[in-house]
């Protein structure tokens, strides 16, 4: 006994027409908000900072850092560097989340097959039929229901994923930036940090040997056991200063590892810190180009573009959706019979829906966007703010440090000339030693903060 096999070829398409319907956007266009940029930026010298378009951030670090082996910290850190890996990843996931609200500009293909071998029971209730089994199957490729654009969904859907890509774009530079910065602030610290050991160890040496001349002079009768125990404290001080500076100088390479996507070691050093220079000239530029010039600025802006675009979102949801679908293609119980015109089956026809009653959801949704639009506007204008005042203090750092540095070399010269007087007044038998130990603790004190207000002034 034969058994009777069904068999199915189809396609469905989708009218061409759909493609053709014009569609109205109902949301509201977007456009940049109007910031005032001021004049020049507050503080340091405002006439030269923003004298010209030139700015010291169109300057590529690589013309800023003249140190080699900074240079090589910093690609290092820019290719290893976990948080720069974390934001690439980023980036990409927001490319491919782009990619499918863009897929949805296309109707969905897909092919399949389906294969049945059923048998009817005999002792059911349809049973003793005449054939019990029988197989059929079904293949074939189609196209999905696809949604006509009329009011702008998809395009807004489009246009906030194209803003989210965008945001993680900005942030991967924002990213990369603030590590540039790192690095290089991370590495002058270990530096400075290295030149105040050496400050520390030239210091102990030179009061061993102060040490060792009151201890002959106190035997010698010349001088009182107060001199020495004095002239220990100074030895003393110079050694657990010792100690403090290599705690910090080894938890700064430790950290200067972890930019660099290291296990903490031991790391090179290069110029020597005594010998790091910049330019003095540091325009700030135009503040007008700041909003154009700065990655949080227009990553900022890129969220109120998204924030717009699902305003309109919410909108198009108040009006009909219309969907079309299509099929066509051959049925037949034979294969034979498959591809014959009587064979033929299509079918076409629009579906439409159209809200009624949400019970006041697409209302409140509209309203959620708009506050969040407002919330987004806010953050932008906050944004440019807090760019402009950030400016104005890396301004204000930049010269005031500078101007604290030179008043600082002067101190220290006169905490020198100081301590040298006092151990030719001691060795002259007209002065006791607790002027030099008041002397010598000012000095050390002058030399270490002048190495970190050289430090601050690079910094900045």
């Amino acid at each position: 006994m034969k058994h009777p096999t069904y068999f199915s070829a189809w396609t469905t398409t989708t009218s061409s027409i759909a493609l053709l319907l014009g569609g109205c956007a109902v949301g509201p266009d977007y456009q940049q908000p109007d910031m005032v940029a001021p004049a020049g930026f507050h503080g340091g010298d405002s006439a030269s900072n923003t004298k010209g378009d030139t700015s010291f951030a169109d300057l590529k670090w690589q013309d800023v850092f003249k140190d080699a082996q900074m240079s090589a910290y910093i690609e290092e850190a820019l290719a290893a560097n976990w948080d720069v890996k974390i934001a690439a990843s980023r980036l990409l996931e927001a490319e491919a989340a782009l990619a499918v609200q863009r897929s949805r500009f296309f109707p969905s293909i897909f092919a399949g097959g389906d294969l049945y071998n059923t048998r009817t029971s005999e002792n059911g209730p349809t049973g003793g039929v005449p054939n019990p089994e029988r197989s059929y199957g079904d293949a074939g490729v189609g196209i999905s229901s696809y949604e006509v654009d009329l009011w702008g969904n998809i395009r807004y859907a489009n246009t906030a994923a194209r803003a989210r890509y965008l945001q993680s774009q900005e942030a991967q530079h924002t990213v990369r930036q603030t590590l540039v910065s790192q690095v290089a602030a991370s590495y002058l610290n270990l530096l400075e940090l290295d030149y105040e050991l050496q400050i520390a160890e030239e210091s102990l040496e030179t009061r061993q040997e102060s040490l060792t001349l009151t201890t002959a002079r106190e035997q010698g009768g010349v001088a009182a056991m107060q001199d020495v125990v004095q002239a220990e404290i100074l030895v003393y001080t110079a050694q657990s200063t010792m100690v403090s500076i290599k705690r910090d100088r080894d938890l700064q390479e430790n950290a200067l590892c972890v930019l660099l996507g290291r296990t903490p070691t031991t790391l090179a050093r290069g110029t020597k810190f005594s010998d790091q220079h910049f330019d003095d000239a540091v325009p700030a530029g135009l503040p007008s180009s700041l909003v154009d010039r700065r990655p949080d600025i227009r990553s900022a802006e890129q969220g109120l573009i998204e924030a717009n675009a699902n305003i309109g979102q919410a909108k198009a949801a108040f009006y009909p959706q219309v969907t079309l679908t299509g099929s066509y293609g051959y049925q037949s119980v034979s294969s034979s019979d498959l591809f014959k015109s009587a064979s033929r089956d299509w079918q076409f026809g629009p579906a439409v829906s159209l809200p009624i009653f949400t019970g006041g959801r697409l209302v409140s949704n509209l309203k959620i966007t708009e506050a969040q639009y407002e919330t987004a506007l806010s953050s932008y204008q906050q944004t440019v703010q807090n760019a402009f005042k950030e400016v104005s203090d890396a301004l204000v750092n930049y010269q005031r440090t500078h101007e604290f540095t030179d008043r600082q070399e002067l101190l220290t010269q006169s905490n020198r000339d100081a301590a040298e007087l006092a151990n030719i007044r001691y060795e002259g038998g007209v002065a006791s030693y607790l002027e030099v130990l008041y002397n010598e603790q000012e000095l050390f004190s002058a030399e270490l903060n002048l190495a970190k207000s050289e430090l601050s002034e690079l910094l900045s």
